[in-house]
């Protein structure tokens, strides 16, 4: 697929390596649309990506750049322009209460205590949490967990969001509500999801297959292309 606009987020030549399996071997690929999603079988490299993107991975060979900056030598200045959400928000929370999670990354910005602590009390009434600074994260809903994370990724204001299967564990209603705070987020998106009908709206979507863009498109497009070789791989089984 064609680039269209600027990219934020770029990789070159990118190949990686997790014990003795080659997940990327000189993957190239530009995003610049607001909302991208990647799809896939698990094991297809989905979630690497994402955390090659955020810098948690560095990449073997190739280079990976997030705004301009490369990852590799520019590793401390990435959370100031990229926000990663964990699948599982127990993977991602590091503080005992809701405040001190989401003040957190304000202070790691420059804000005082006293500034951060406003402002996460603000952010959290404006998203109708207003009182939730002392409560305890243990005590949440796995739900109100993942709202706490969203939170606090969204916070220092980053202008790229990377989201790996945020609706994976969620009930219904809470998918929902996630689903439209999601919507209504300035930044940048790119979401690795099997959550089909929530990605239709996307800008574009990449299929990743072993580390490779099988199809790479509009959502229609890619996810008749994908379902179609799902339901061609269960006929081949049954024959």
């Amino acid at each position: 697929m064609p680039d269209t606009v600027s990219p934020y987020l770029r990789f070159d030549n990118v190949s990686l390596g997790r014990g003795a399996r080659t997940v990327f071997d000189g993957f190239s690929a530009s995003l610049g649309e607001r909302r991208v999603g990647l799809i896939g079988n698990n094991g297809s490299g989905k979630s690497t990506l994402l955390r090659l993107a955020a810098g948690l991975l560095l990449p073997d060979a190739g280079e990976v750049f997030v705004e301009g900056l490369e990852t590799k030598t520019h590793r401390g200045e990435l959370p100031g322009n990229v926000g990663f959400l964990f699948q599982n928000p127990d993977h991602q929370i590091l503080f005992p209460t809701v405040g001190e999670e989401i003040a957190f990354g304000l202070t790691e910005k420059g804000m005082t205590d006293a500034e951060a602590n406003a402002a996460a009390r603000e952010l959290l009434a404006a998203n109708g949490c207003e009182g939730w600074e002392k409560r305890a994260v243990h005590e949440l809903s796995e739900g109100q967990r993942q709202l706490v994370c969203l939170l606090s990724v969204i916070a220092p204001e980053p202008s790229v969001l990377l989201l790996d299967e945020p609706f994976s564990s969620l009930d219904l209603p809470t998918r929902l509500d996630l689903s439209d705070r999601l919507r209504a987020l300035p930044q940048a998106v790119v979401m690795a999801s099997h959550d089909f009908e929530f990605l239709s709206a996307f800008d574009r979507l990449l299929w990743l297959d072993d580390g490779r863009v099988r199809e790479d498109g509009r959502p229609a497009t890619v996810i008749a292309a994908y379902e179609a070789s799902i339901r061609g791989l269960k006929t081949a089984r049954r024959a």
